[in-house]
C-alpha cells in the first residue's frame, strides 16, 4: 500500500496546517507516538498542586509532554500564594500541600517568607521550571492556556497549546461568535508571531452549554474534547434533557459539515482537565492524545496535530493507524495482546450519503471488528469514517459508571463512491 509522508511537509500540507485543516491519517516511516495531556490545572488558577508537583507526576507517569493550561492566564512573573490558602484546596486527609512540595524539591528550591497567617509561597513560573523537567526527546513542558469565556450563562472553554502571549477572553454577540471571536484570536497571535498554535474546546456538556450544532457551524473549530477526564462534564449525555453524549456531538458535528456545511473535518482529543492531586475526583492520568511525529518539540508536535497526526485515548493504544485514500482502506493495529491487556472491539462509526437526514441513522456503527489487526475497506459512500476501540477492561481512574479503556481515531473522508 502506498503512504504519503506529512513530515517533512509538502506545500500542501503546509498550506493546510497554517490553515489548520487537519489532514487524513497517514504512515509516517520516520517518526514515533508521543504521549501527552493538553488540559492541566495547577495553583496558577483553580488546581491544588505546584507545576512542579504535577510535571513530575506526568514525567514519572511516562508522558512525553504536558500542557499547563490555567484559566486566563499564563504561568509568569512574580507571584505570592498564603500557604493558608494553598492547604484549603486539599481534598484529602494526609500530609500538608507544601510540606510535599518542601519534601520533593527542598528547601533551596521552595521559596516561603512572612510568619503564621501571613506565610506565603512563590508560585514558580514555566520558565523557571522547565529546566527541571525538559529532556531531549523524553518529556516537554508546552506553554498553554484555558480561555475561559461565557454567552450569558452559556460555558465557552477553549484551550490554546504553543502560545506566545496571553489572550483574554474575547466574548461576543451569541453564543457562536463567542466561540469564533477567541478561535480567531488564537489564529491572530499565530499568524502575528509566526509560530504553530492549535485551540481546541473543552466539555460542550459542561452545564449543558454547546451543541453540535453551535459546534458544526462555527468552521474556525478544529478540535474538540471528545473524552475529557472530568466527573461533572455529562460525557455521556442525557437523554432526559434530549443532549447527545461526546461522541454523538462528534458524529453530528462532523454529518453537518460533511452534508450541508461544506466545513473541515472535526478532531478529537481526550484530556484530563486535572484539578486534584491529593485526593477528590479530578484526578490526573485519564485521558490523553498520541501524536505522530518526527520530534518531541513544541511546534513539531502542534503541526502534526493539525496535519490530524494523533489519535485520543482513554487507555487503548495503537501501534499503527494508516489510512489510503486511494484505496480507501483505514488499517488500524491495537497494542498488546487479548491475553495481557484485555479483548477489544472496533466499531467503524460513520455517517452514509442519503442518510444524514435522519438522526438515529447519523454517526452510526458501519462494521465491528474483535481482531487487533483491522483492514477496513470503505465503500466511497460515508460523508466520514472514525473507529472507536473499546477494552473490556474497566477505566482505573472511571469519571462515569462502568467507564472501560477506549481510544479514538480521527474521522477520515473517503477519496470517492466506488462504482
Amino acid at each position: 500500500m502506498r503512504t504519503i509522508s506529512l513530515l517533512p511537509l509538502s506545500p500542501t500540507a503546509i498550506l493546510c496546517a497554517l490553515s489548520m485543516v487537519a489532514l487524513p491519517m497517514t504512515s509516517l516511516s520516520d517518526e514515533q507516538w508521543f504521549k501527552g495531556n493538553t488540559h492541566t490545572h495547577s495553583l496558577w488558577s483553580d488546581g491544588n498542586d505546584f507545576p512542579e508537583m504535577i510535571a513530575d507526576w506526568y514525567k514519572k507517569q511516562g508522558y512525553n509532554f504536558l500542557v499547563l493550561s490555567d484559566h486566563n492566564t499564563l504561568s509568569r512573573g512574580e507571584r505570592w500564594m498564603k500557604t493558608a490558602d494553598v492547604e484549603k484546596r486539599k481534598r484529602s486527609l494526609g500530609r500538608p500541600i507544601v510540606a510535599k512540595y518542601l519534601d520533593r524539591f527542598g528547601s533551596d528550591w521552595v521559596e516561603l517568607r512572612g510568619e503564621g497567617g501571613a506565610r506565603e509561597v512563590r508560585l514558580r513560573p514555566l520558565d523557571e521550571i522547565r529546566p527541571q523537567f525538559d529532556e531531549e526527546g523524553k518529556f516537554l513542558l508546552i506553554e498553554g492556556e484555558e480561555i475561559t469565556d461565557k454567552f450569558e450563562k452559556l460555558q465557552v472553554h477553549t484551550n490554546a497549546i504553543n502560545l506566545g502571549e496571553p489572550i483574554k477572553p474575547q466574548h461576543g454577540s451569541s453564543l457562536r461568535e463567542t466561540m469564533r471571536n477567541n478561535l480567531l484570536a488564537v489564529q491572530e497571535q499565530a499568524e502575528r508571531l509566526k509560530r504553530p498554535i492549535f485551540a481546541h474546546l473543552n466539555h460542550p456538556n459542561f452545564q449543558w452549554s454547546i451543541t453540535a450544532e453551535d459546534i458544526a457551524h462555527v468552521l474556525e473549530e478544529k478540535f474538540f474534547e471528545v473524552y475529557n477526564g472530568h466527573p461533572g462534564i455529562n460525557h455521556l449525555g442525557s437523554e432526559e434533557r434530549g443532549r447527545p453524549g461526546d461522541e454523538k456531538i462528534w458524529d453530528i458535528a462532523n454529518t453537518l459539515r460533511r452534508a450541508e456545511l461544506d466545513g473541515d473535518l472535526l478532531h478529537g482529543v481526550a484530556t484530563d482537565d486535572s484539578h486534584t492531586y491529593h485526593g477528590g475526583d479530578v484526578k490526573p492520568g485519564r485521558g490523553w492524545i498520541m501524536v505522530r511525529a518526527e520530534k518531541l518539540d513544541a511546534d513539531t508536535l502542534v503541526r502534526a496535530i493539525q496535519a490530524g497526526e494523533f489519535y485520543a485515548s482513554s487507555g487503548v493504544l495503537l501501534d499503527q493507524v494508516r489510512f489510503a485514500p486511494e484505496t480507501n482502506t483505514l488499517e488500524i493495529e491495537i497494542a498488546g495482546s487479548d491475553e495481557t491487556d484485555g479483548k477489544v472491539t472496533t466499531q467503524i462509526i460513520g455517517t452514509l450519503r442519503g442518510e444524514e437526514g435522519d438522526p438515529a441513522l447519523v454517526g452510526k456503527p458501519l462494521a465491528s471488528y474483535s481482531t487487533r489487526k483491522i483492514r477496513h475497506q470503505l465503500s466511497g459512500d460515508e460523508w466520514f469514517v472514525r473507529a472507536t476501540i473499546t477494552s473490556d477492561r474497566a477505566h482505573p481512574l472511571p469519571s462515569f459508571p462502568g467507564q472501560k479503556q477506549q481510544a479514538w481515531t480521527q474521522p477520515v473522508i473517503p477519496a470517492a463512491p466506488n462504482k
